[in-house]
C-alpha cells in the first residue's frame, strides 16, 4: 500500500519503521527537519518537510495515488484538517487520526465525525488505548501484561520467571504434567530484548519473559501453575490525574469492591476529577510528599499507578511506594526507552510505553484481509494477530502441518464455534475459525495474504 503519515514524532516514527519493514511505500510529513532528517537517515522511506495541511504538500507526498494517510502529529486540529483535505480533494479512501482532546471525542460533540461533516474513519485517542491497557494488567495478577483477543475468549500473557518459579530450568517438553487439563500454547521466550519462537527442549530461565496463549477461564489455574498466587488487588492509587489516568479510574469504577484513591498535583484538576468520577477519592497534593502519600494510605495499597506525564516523577513515585510496602505492585508510564533500564535495580515492576499501545491500536487499521486484534512486541519486530479463516482462504481443509506456512509464524490458538483449541500439527483449518497468530514483522505480509479477502 501507499501510506501517508503526518506527524514524525515517536508514533509516527514508530509506525513508519514497521509500515516499511513489512514492505509498503511510506511518506512522512513534518514541519521539524531534525525529526524528518532522523527518519530519512533510519529508514528506507520518504521524508518531506512541510505543513501537511497545505494541500500543495500532500500532493507532492503522492497523496492521488495514496491508500491510505495516518494523521499522529502533535496538533488534534492539523490531523482532522489533514483527513479532511485527504478526502475532499485527493480522495483517500482511509483516513486515521490521532484525537487527544475529549472535548472532540465526548457528548454532544461525539458525531462531528462523517463523511457530512469530518471525514475521519478511524479515531484513535491515546489515552484511552493506555487506560485500557493499565486496567488489563489488574486482571491477571503475575502476569507483566494480558491481552484478550477473540471477544475475550482467549488471552495473551506475558509473565516474568522469577526465582519462585517451579518452572524455571525444565524444558517445555517435560512442562506437560504441571499443566495437565490447561489449554495453553507456548509461543515465545525473550532474553535480553531478543524474542525466540518457543521449542521443546527450550527452558525458561529467572529473568526470562514467557509468551502464551490461553482460554481465558483458565488464567487464575495458570497464573498458579508459575507460582503466581497473587489475589487480584481491591486497593489502587492512581498518581497523576491526567486523562489516562482519569479514564483508568473510569474503568475501575465499573468493577465492584475497588477502593480507588487519586493524587493530582493541580488544584483546579483535582476538583475536576472529583466532579467526574463516582466513587475514586482525589487527594491534591504533590505524589513525591511523603506526608500526601500518607494521607493515601500507602501502607495498605496493594497496586500503585504513577501515570504522569514526567518520567522522573513516576520513577520516584513508585520508589518511594516500594518503600512503605515491598511487596505492593508498581506501574509506571515512560516515554524515555533508556529509563528501562533502570527497572530492575529500582524494583519497579513494570515499566509502560505508552505509544506503543497507541502503535498497536492503528496497526489493527493497517492489516489487510481479516485481521482484526493487533499487538505489537519489541517495537513492532513481532506481531500477535487475530485473523478469522474465509471460504477463500488456501488453509481451509489443510492441516497446519500441510498449509505451508512461513517457518516464523506460529499458531497459538484456534476458536470454532465459541470452542477454544489448542491446536497440533495435524489439526484441520476450517471456514470461519478464528486464529491467534505470532509472526515475526519480515512475514507479515504473507499472513496478510493467507487471510486477507481473495475473490
Amino acid at each position: 500500500m501507499n501510506i501517508i503519515i503526518c506527524g514524525a514524532g515517536m508514533v509516527g516514527f514508530s509506525i513508519s519503521k514497521q509500515l516499511q519493514a513489512q514492505g509498503h511505500s511510506v511518506t512522512v510529513i513534518d514541519q521539524s527537519s531534525e525529526d524528518i532528517k532522523k527518519i530519512n537517515e533510519t529508514q528506507d522511506v520518504k521524508g518531506i518537510v512541510g505543513r501537511a495541511t497545505l494541500p500543495s504538500v500532500l500532493e507532492n507526498a503522492g497523496a492521488k495515488d495514496t491508500d491510505m494517510i495516518i494523521a499522529v502529529t502533535r496538533n488534534d486540529e492539523i490531523n482532522m484538517i489533514v483527513c479532511q483535505i485527504a478526502s475532499s480533494l485527493f480522495n483517500v479512501s482511509k483516513k486515521i487520526a490521532r484525537i487527544r482532546s475529549q472535548d472532540f471525542l465526548e457528548g454532544k460533540w461525539s458525531k462531528l465525525y462523517s463523511k457530512s461533516n469530518i471525514p475521519i474513519d478511524v479515531i484513535i485517542s491515546p489515552e484511552r488505548e493506555v487506560a485500557k491497557s493499565l486496567h488489563r494488567k489488574l486482571e491477571a495478577p503475575g502476569a507483566l501484561d494480558n491481552v484478550p483477543f477473540v471477544k475475550d475468549k482467549v488471552k495473551l500473557l506475558e509473565i516474568l520467571i522469577e526465582n519462585k518459579c517451579p518452572l524455571a530450568n525444565i524444558p517445555l517438553k517435560d512442562l506437560t504434567k504441571s499443566f495437565l487439563n490447561l489449554k495453553r500454547t507456548f509461543l515465545g521466550l525473550k532474553e535480553k530484548k531478543i524474542l525466540f519462537f518457543s521449542k521443546k527442549n527450550d527452558q525458561m530461565k529467572v529473568g526470562d519473559k514467557v509468551y502464551l496463549v490461553v482460554s481465558t477461564d483458565q488464567i487464575k489455574e495458570l497464573l498458579s501453575v508459575f507460582g503466581h498466587d497473587e489475589k487480584v488487588a481491591q486497593k489502587i492509587l492512581i498518581i497523576g490525574g491526567g486523562n489516562i489516568g482519569m479514564h483508568l479510574a473510569k474503568l475501575l469504577e465499573t468493577s465492584e469492591g475497588l477502593r480507588i484513591k487519586i493524587i493530582e498535583k493541580n488544584k483546579n484538576r483535582a476538583e475536576q476529577l472529583a466532579g467526574e468520577l463516582s466513587s475514586s477519592i482525589v487527594i491534591c497534593g504533590d505524589p513525591l510528599d511523603e506526608k500526601i502519600l500518607k494521607e493515601a494510605n500507602i501502607e495498605e495499597i496493594e497496586t500503585v499507578f504513577a501515570l504522569t506525564d514526567d518520567d522522573e516523577d513516576n520513577i520516584m513515585a513508585c520508589v518511594l511506594a516500594e518503600k512503605y510496602t515491598p511487596s505492593k505492585r508498581t506501574i509506571a508510564i515512560i516515554n524515555k526507552q533508556n529509563y528501562s533500564l533502570l527497572q530492575e535495580s529500582l524494583k519497579i515492576d513494570d515499566l509502560v510505553d505508552p505509544r506503543m499501545a497507541t502503535v498497536s491500536t492503528i496497526m489493527k487499521h493497517v492489516h489487510m484481509g481479516t485481521i482484526d486484534t493487533v499487538y505489537s512486541l519489541l517495537d513492532g519486530k513481532y506481531e500477535f494477530l487475530e485473523a478469522k479463516i474465509l471460504e477463500t482462504s488456501d488453509l481451509v481443509n489443510k492441516s497446519i502441518k500441510e498449509s505451508n506456512l512461513p517457518e516464523e509464524v506460529r499458531i497459538g490458538a484456534i476458536v470454532r464455534k465459541n470452542k477454544v483449541i489448542m491446536p497440533k500439527s495435524n489439526f484441520i483449518f476450517e471456514k470461519d475459525d478464528i486464529v491467534v497468530v505470532l509472526s515475526k514483522r519480515e512475514q507479515l505480509k504473507e499472513v496478510e495474504d493467507i487471510f486477507r479477502i481473495t475473490s
